[in-house]
């Protein structure tokens, strides 16, 4: 592996993690610099196609997914390492299905659950996008609703 750092074309593998989904994490360290840094591995695995609501068909982009949470937690208190795992629980339901496609739907309901868990106001936020709340009526029957599921 190349350092990102220096361009030196070999780095000494110094830790090697496993997590639960199977994804590996080599901690690297550059003989010509000395500096460390970190590389992840996950196994690519064959996910589902998305079918859209227009009927397009999309494959799943795992990063496309991480950036829409973000957005509903920016600024809220979240860690990256909860958005991380909420993505990889979503990611391995997905494989879990073992079908070669699934309604995009699925995937967004999935990340309401997730939201529910993680942060209540990130809830909302994603909700009115996903759910396409576009009156002050629709937020608050959705708040209502989620303050009486407490």
């Amino acid at each position: 592996m190349k350092c990102p750092f220096c361009g030196y074309p070999r780095t000494r593998v110094v830790d090697t993690t496993r997590d639960r989904q199977g994804n590996i994490r080599r901690r690297r360290e550059c003989p010509q610099c000395g500096r460390r840094f970190s590389t992840y591995e996950r196994i690519i695995a064959n996910l589902p196609m998305l079918i859209k609501s227009d009927g397009t068909r999309e494959a799943f982009d795992r990063n496309k997914l991480l950036r829409g949470i973000r957005m509903a937690c920016w600024k809220r208190p979240v860690s990256a390492t909860d958005l991380e795992r909420l993505v990889d629980d979503i990611e391995t339901r997905l494989k879990a299905m073992g079908r070669a496609e699934v309604p995009s739907r699925v995937v967004g309901d999935m990340v309401l659950e997730g939201l529910k868990e993680l942060d209540q106001v990130a809830y909302i936020r994603y909700a009115i996008v996903y759910r396409g709340l576009n009156d002050l009526r629709a937020i608050r029957d959705e708040i209502d609703r989620l303050l009486a599921q407490q």
